[in-house]
């Protein structure tokens, strides 16, 4: 009763909302997914360009939303796929593996992410051209360093 009437107290303040962010937050599964794929996509650009792979992992864990972490793998593997260098490869093979031996992203959200793309491979193709050979030998790579399983590995489409 009394987190009841502490509430009403609170959502009756002029500037209740905010005040309320202050107090228990706003972050997590608050968040529209419209937003956090924006957010999403801006942290993997400014890795991308600060190559600090420790920054990356704390915004991801941030934005608090550990069951929308495929979202980053579905997005870092796709800017593999559109990249015309060695560099974007190795960086996101790179934070890929941190995320992955630190825990931040699961077993689960890891697949999930990779299925996406393997799904999506065609579509991506079309944009894409050589995307199929890129993924096989990204997915390879990941296969090598431990980050996928090989069950994961051995789904990836090939042409």
């Amino acid at each position: 009763r009394a987190a009841l009437d502490r509430a009403t107290v609170l959502l009756s303040m002029t500037k209740g909302g905010k005040r309320i962010d202050n107090v228990w937050g706003s972050g997590g599964g608050q968040q529209s997914v419209k937003h956090l794929v924006k957010e999403i996509d801006m942290l993997l650009k400014e890795y991308l360009l600060s190559g600090d792979v420790l920054e990356a992992e704390r915004c991801l864990q941030e934005l608090e939303v550990p069951h929308f972490h495929h979202e980053l793998v579905y997005e870092a593997v796709v800017m593999v796929l559109e990249s015309t260098g060695e560099k974007t490869f190795k960086m996101i093979l790179d934070l890929l593996k941190s995320l992955w031996k630190s825990s931040v992203i699961t077993v689960d959200q890891m697949k999930r992410g990779y299925e996406r793309v393997y799904c999506e491979i065609p579509d991506i193709n079309l944009d894409v051209p050589h995307s199929y050979s890129v993924l096989e030998r990204f997915v390879e790579e990941c296969f090598k360093a431990g980050i996928i399983p090989k069950p994961l590995r051995d789904l990836c489409p090939s042409r």
